[in-house]
């Protein structure tokens, strides 16, 4: 990995590299905010630039992370940074960011923590909670709440020879939105995305890489 902190440099990279998943590659506008430790003495330990890195898809260990911030701007990503309180202490983990995200009509809402050693959670994207640490290959949905609707697409992935590690629904209310989020051991293509995604009940879906192991 590119230093000189595995939770503020590697976690934050892995968390930018999960916030562009959600976009389908690199986002044309980036709104980052810092909170914690991640707002105090990220700078210093390189946050911004390895976030920065992640969204422009460099893995953790590539060394352009150390110039991430110069490539952005000269590429034509707008990146803002802000320090923020996204709640108390014992509430939110110090190492967290919120990223907003824009690519074309894609918009994205991301928030994420790096836990220490290169581990990262994401707890929340777009309002709805969900648990995604990066360690598999992953599916996220917003669908309407349909019966059959995980029976539908757990098929869908069992007829392209992909296996189900876990599966997490979420929703708001009876009937509303649901959102689902399937860890999976091999990686989905494209073509399986496009088969869910051309199911009439969803909205939206993507595919977040595997950032780490």
């Amino acid at each position: 990995m590119v230093g000189p902190s595995s939770s503020h440099t590697a976690g934050a990279c892995r968390l930018g590299l999960l916030a562009r998943n959600l976009v389908g590659g690199t986002p044309e506008r980036a709104l980052i905010e810092l909170h914690g430790s991640f707002a105090r003495t990220g700078e210093g330990h390189g946050t911004d630039k390895a976030i920065a890195g992640g969204l422009m898809g460099f893995r953790t260990d590539d060394d352009r992370i150390r110039v991430a911030l110069d490539i952005a701007e000269r590429d034509g990503l707008k990146f803002t940074f802000e320090k923020v309180k996204l709640g108390e202490e014992n509430e939110v983990h110090p190492n967290t960011v919120r990223i907003a995200v824009e690519r074309g009509d894609r918009k994205h809402l991301m928030l994420g923590s790096s836990l220490g050693a290169g581990r990262v959670l994401v707890s929340e994207i777009d309002g709805f909670p969900v648990q995604v640490h990066g360690n598999h290959h992953t599916i996220v949905l917003v669908a309407e709440d349909v019966k059959g609707s995980i029976a539908r697409v757990a098929g869908l992935l069992a007829d392209d020879g992909i296996n189900i590690a876990t599966l997490r629904v979420t929703r708001k209310h009876v009937g509303g939105d649901a959102f689902m989020v399937i860890e999976v051991d091999e990686a989905p293509t494209e073509a399986v995305r496009d088969h869910i995604r051309a199911l009439p009940w969803v909205r939206w879906t993507h595919r977040l890489d595997k950032v780490s192991s």
